[in-house]
């Protein structure tokens, strides 16, 4: 149901594919027409999101609230959380965290085989560079972390559809 997709070319995230950084993405479908704006809300308010926001709040004094995902999805608000809206498009959302080192990608894409809406999401990591080499390159922590970020990322995804899928009933 949720499955790693290429990023498209035209995503605001393609920019940090590449050049010694990361990027992923995951995609599903769902049955229904849905918003950017619902897709935006119902991701930063599932159940799992607001555990991180949590630990967000506990760990580096950013607090969030589910009101505040809804002025986000809907453009009134430019930070949420740890995060700052980096770029938007009308079907694209790309944050970026307070320390300028990883991006949060959302985007929908409206199929048009019976009322079928494709969630993406993604993360990208922005490289170090190496003081003495001039490279650039991701960290050992990055690289550490990542198993435990590819179930979630998928997990995130998922728990954003079944809030969307529950809107619907």
């Amino acid at each position: 149901m949720i499955a790693p997709q290429p990023l498209p070319q035209f995503s605001l995230l393609a920019r940090y594919a590449g050049t010694g950084g990361y990027a992923d993405c995951y995609a599903t479908d769902l049955p229904g027409s849905f918003s950017q704006a619902e897709y935006v809300a119902a991701f930063y308010t599932t159940w799992l999101f607001k555990l991180e926001r949590a630990i967000l709040k506990w760990l580096v004094a950013k607090p969030s609230s589910d009101d505040e995902a809804g002025k986000l999805a809907r453009g009134e608000r430019d930070r949420f959380a740890a995060w700052t809206v980096e770029a938007s498009a009308p079907n694209q959302l790309l944050m970026c965290d307070f320390l300028g080192k990883t991006r949060s990608w959302l985007m929908i894409e409206p199929k048009h085989d019976g009322g079928v809406t494709r969630l993406y999401f993604g993360t990208g990591i922005v490289p170090r560079t190496h003081r003495k080499t001039g490279r650039r390159r991701l960290s050992l922590g990055f690289w550490l972390l990542l198993g435990f970020h590819k179930p979630y990322a998928r997990a995130l995804l998922a728990a954003a559809r079944s809030r969307l899928i529950a809107s619907q009933a």
